[in-house]
């Protein structure tokens, strides 16, 4: 007869998928806590084992010899500690005391009334994973979501960021199909304090075209195959680095006391839209010593992927272009261009990690991450000049247009220029983290220092920087936007574009930037233990230096323009490498054309002569340091009680914060170089309150308060003005911009379900202060005429608002075989309050980045050898720039990815899994201030992969 198991109970039961660990026989040489040592047991044995929380908590794993079976092996585990482990049936074990029963463990602080708790069921690895992330959840004394390390192996996921994506109120903003930065509840990338093992962490930057981004983490510098569990904090306590209007993320690698002796191996082979192989191989390893008190670990990520991006890319829609023969009033299409982007990414990261715990009061955690990314950048263009009046007379022919609205969505213009350009670069990507934190305690004392150090670099190696070749002809323009997205535009001339003969040269373009940013940081900690109301008290001190030195120079030639294509050598042209340029859409438009070779007009045009120039005016303009030093310290106290009979805990705390910064650059007068140098300071209190009450046993209510700044962006308060190459636009740098202030008022609910799961609500309002906006102001360049110049100032008070509800459940109670269900999902709707201007026109409750609504649905099924899992994650619009007077703003459409996983385990050591992203070949499109305009396409296709995974 099958026993039963009292409802009241804490239950876990565990059953192996060798997938989702690093399973071992470790549990047999190290001594380690009695739960995880059974949890792995039940994963490498292939059984089902359960036992009470309350029966494992504080007790260690007894020594098992190699070799023993089973039966031995959980009686050496548990021997001599008052514990027995009786088989229910096949591959069921249940861990009990002897001979009697247990009370259960009170439901909060001081409350001695044994109340019901939930049943947790937590099945295979997926939904262990969620079970271990709720449980963090749970636990954490703040707002706080969570994956872990089962989460991101078996997602379709590269990096951290296209783990986070199915997170309450994160968003992720991919870049030709990978997930490069993340948002947190409406908030943009520069908004998030990213973390590495709790230390602050250095930036890479763009450096492949015109543009950087400056304070914006990119997440894949941090390969997924190395990272334990990522944490989103929501709500801030006084502790935590100051700078996340959004969220603290905080991605923690692999531990090695925490893993024991382990290894792991997997390999994988990917294909995408480029048609290419993409292998890679990962490996974790990790080892204690026989009595657990020191333990190393190793994490290698080598990874090739080949990217193939079609872009149909619109600059904007401009405003009153033609009006002596359209009339006032009405947008007409600018510079468009059919872009083929390819890439060849080879990424290399290494992880190691040394843990020493001589004794229980003694702890040391040395770990070094090391990435590097090669980015290899070959893109294909045709851009279609149709109200440029720098080298033709662009000329809109009378009675050929369409007009819907505001915008001129079809008609014919005369005399425009028809550029083919190739550009190429090696854009590569450093990234060292250094990280050092040692523990004392003594008694009710305990004392930490943490040191961290990280410098990140993005540069072009010698002779690999962006190469610009172009060639050119003027002719017609027929143009219809009003075919629909999915359709795409007509844009066609009777010229040939596949044709070298029609072309001749244009300016050559060589660019090289290199931008390193540095971040080094102490901290000291000491706090001191009490008995309740007030049971810990709090303080530390912390100093951090952060400095970015960007450098760039740009040489323009002019020595091929208007010489004919042909006359170079067959070796200066060639034909874009695919002909099938965005396949799917009906319009008409170029799917084939001329493509200069970049490399031979490289070799021909920059000589040694050129490259020994001196920098330029504009190359000093380009580029600049800046630096900030800030010092902070904080006191926090935390607490517990029962309050009405309700156990209640939180803490209360204020953090000081003073910035001193230095911004360098150049200005100019003339042809003569001004050196220049601004310094700021400015300092900050910021007060922090949390609160938890538990309303019942699965029942949860936190309250959350706090004041936070965010220093504005690397690369907006830096003196500089950089210059568009083809368009007469130009973005600068503002250095006295005051840093954002805000208030953050966070309320949520959450209900632990006693069949496993939870249900939770938050809503949350942030009040920001001095909010950076673009302003746009015309200049003029020497030599380049009116110029529309976007920099950033402070434009006054903006507010968000919002609400997150997630939901995730593993249906155990359904009958087989359907007791291997289980769902995943959440929702974020936010609305924005803010006024600005972009030129002339006002922007009213539009924030950049921010997308009012965002969801995912994610179900899967574990039983037995399968595993399955299918979500959906869905981003609403967004707006994407605020345009100026004489140009509309743009938006990014919504946008859906499909992603999928299918694994069977082989045995108990080895799995394969299949996986795939964007199943449904879903596209991005970009339009201006309406739909009306449409503005870019971007079609980077499915991409499946196929892995098999050892554990040892």
């Amino acid at each position: 007869m099958p026993r039963k198991i009292d409802c009241r109970t804490v239950l876990f039961t565990i059953t192996a998928t060798a997938a989702a660990t690093l399973a071992s026989p470790a549990h047999a040489q190290t001594r380690r806590d009695l739960g995880p040592a059974l949890t792995q047991l039940a994963i490498e044995r292939d059984v089902q084992i359960i036992f009470q929380t309350r029966l494992v908590e504080g007790r260690m794993a007894g020594r098992v010899r190699r070799g023993a079976g089973l039966d031995e092996t959980l009686a050496a585990l548990v021997g001599g500690q008052g514990l027995v482990v009786r088989k229910l049936g096949p591959a069921l074990y249940s861990l009990e005391t002897v001979p009697a029963r247990t009370a259960l463990p009170s439901s909060g602080p001081g409350d001695d009334e044994v109340a019901p708790l939930e049943a947790v069921v937590v099945t295979a690895s997926y939904a262990a994973s969620l079970g271990r992330a709720l449980a963090l959840k749970r636990r954490a004394a703040y707002g706080l979501d969570a994956v872990s390390a089962e989460d991101i192996a078996r997602l379709p996921a590269v990096n951290a960021a296209e783990a986070l994506q199915l997170a309450p109120g994160v968003s992720l903003e991919r870049h030709r199909g990978i997930g490069l930065y993340v948002s947190v509840r409406g908030l943009g990338p520069q908004f998030q304090n990213v973390l590495l093992n709790g230390r602050s962490v250095a930036m890479n930057d763009l450096v492949e075209n015109g543009g950087f981004r400056g304070r914006q983490f990119r997440f894949e510098m941090l390969p997924a195959d190395a990272i334990e569990t990522i944490e989103v904090a929501k709500t801030t306590t006084a502790d935590m680095d100051e700078g996340p209007l959004g969220g603290n993320i905080d991605v923690r690698t692999f531990k090695p006391l925490e893993q024991s002796r382990r290894a792991a191996v997997s390999v994988r082979g990917s294909v995408g839209q480029s048609g290419k192989v993409d292998p890679a191989a990962s490996g974790v390893w990790s080892w204690t010593n026989e009595s657990g008190s020191l333990g190393l670990l190793a994490t290698g990520v080598a990874d090739r992927r080949h990217i193939r991006n079609d872009r149909l890319y619109q600059t904007g829609w401009n405003l009153d272009r033609f009006p002596a023969v359209l009339g006032p009033g009405l947008y007409t299409p600018t510079r468009t261009r059919p872009t083929i982007e390819l890439e060849d990414r080879r990424l290399a990261s290494g992880d190691f990690a040394l843990q020493w715990r001589p004794s229980a009061a003694w702890r040391t955690d040395l770990d070094l991450l090391l990435t590097r990314l090669d980015a290899r950048y070959d893109e294909f263009g045709l851009d279609i000049y149709p109200d440029d009046s720098t080298l033709s007379a662009p000329r809109f022919v009378p009675g050929t247009q369409v007009v819907v609205g505001h915008t001129v969505q079809a008609g014919t213009i005369d005399n425009v220029r028809w550029m083919a350009s190739r550009e190429t670069s090696l854009n590569r990507h450093d990234l060292v983290a250094l990280g050092a934190h040692q523990h004392w305690s003594q008694g009710s004392w305990s004392l930490e220092a943490d040191y961290a150090y990280s410098r990140a670099r993005s540069y072009h190696p010698d002779g690999r920087g962006t190469v610009r070749a172009r060639a050119a002809f003027f002719a017609p323009l027929s143009f219809d936007f009003g075919r629909g997205r999915e359709a795409g535009p007509t844009l066609t001339t009777p010229v040939d574009y596949a044709d070298p003969n029609r072309f001749v040269g244009q300016a050559f373009d060589y660019t090289w930037k290199d931008s390193r940013d540095t971040d080094e940081a102490l901290k000291l900690d000491a706090s001191r233990v009490f008995d309740a109301p007030l049971v810990k008290l709090s303080a530390g001190v912390e100093q951090r230096r952060r400095v970015r030195d960007y450098r760039r120079r740009d040489w323009i030639l002019d020595t091929v323009v208007g010489a004919p294509l042909t006359a170079l050598g067959d070796r200066f042209h060639a034909l874009t490498p695919v002909s099938d340029f965005l396949a799917g859409t009906t319009g008409d438009l170029p799917r084939h054309w001329v493509a200069p070779d970049a490399r031979a007009f490289y070799e021909r045009l920059f000589t040694a002569e050129i490259a020994a120039r001196p920098p330029s005016i504009s190359d000093l303009r380009n580029s600049f340091v800046v630096e900030e030093k800030i010092r902070s310290a904080y006191v926090r106290a935390d607490f517990s009680g029962l309050w009405f009979g309700r156990a209640v805990d939180g803490d209360l705390g204020v953090r000081y914060a003073r910035t001193d910064q230095v911004s360098q650059g150049v200005l100019s007068s003339g042809a003569d170089p001004i050196p220049a140098q601004w310094r700021k300071t400015y300092g900050d209190w910021l007060p922090s309150a949390n609160l938890r009450v538990t309303l019942r046993p699965d029942l949860l209510l936190r309250l959350g308060a706090s004041r936070v700044v965010n220093r504005p962006n690397v690369v907006d308060n830096a003196p500089r003005i950089t210059l568009a190459r083809d368009t007469p636009t130009a973005n600068g740098g503002n250095p006295d911009l005051d840093p954002f202030l805000a208030t953050q008022l966070d309320v949520s609910l959450e209900w632990y379900l006693t069949s496993g799961g939870a249900l939770t609500g938050a809503v949350f309002d942030r009040r920001l202060d001095n909010y950076i906006t673009a302003q746009n102001t015309f200049i003029q360049v020497p030599g380049r005429g009116e110029v529309l110049l976007s920099t950033n100032v402070n434009g006054g008070d903006a507010r968000i608002q919002g609400v997150e509800a997630a939901y995730s459940q593993t249906f155990r109670s359904l009958p087989a075989p359907l007791d291997g269900l289980g769902v995943q999902g959440s929702l974020t709707l936010v609305r924005s309050q803010a006024s600005y201007f972009a030129g002339d026109r006002v922007i009213r409750n539009a924030l950049l980045g921010l997308s009012r609504t965002n969801y995912s649905l994610l179900v899967f099924y574990e039983r037995g050898r399968a595993s399955v899992r299918l979500g959906y994650v869905w981003r609403g619009p967004y707006l994407t720039t605020i345009g100026s007077s004489i140009t509309a703003p743009s938006h990014t459409e919504a946008f859906g990815s499909l992603d999928g996983a299918a694994s069977w385990r082989i045995d108990r050591r080895m799995t394969l899994s299949l996986e795939g992203v964007n199943l449904t070949d879903a596209r991005k499109y970009i339009y201006g201030e309406t739909r009306d305009q449409p503005m870019e396409t971007h079609h980077w296709g499915r991409y499946l992969s196929a892995r098999l995974r050892w554990a040892f």
